[in-house]
């Protein structure tokens, strides 16, 4: 058995299948969002938030 499994690890693990399977294209007419809705600018902002934060910590490691 190899570390891992005797570890316990339940990660996601992809198939060695070398391809990701196809991925369909929605159109964006079918994705009905109230942009402007209280609810969806909260969300924004919080996405948004975390990917600065995830620029700062990623622009440090490099420096």
């Amino acid at each position: 058995m190899s570390e891992r499994q005797e570890s316990g690890s339940t990660g996601n693990i992809k198939p060695s299948s070398g391809q990701d399977p196809p991925k369909k294209d929605v159109p964006a007419e079918d994705i009905d969002i109230d942009m402007e809705a209280p609810e969806t600018e909260k969300a924004a902002c919080a996405i948004q938030s975390q990917f600065r934060k995830f620029q700062k910590k990623k622009q440090a490691v490099k420096s």
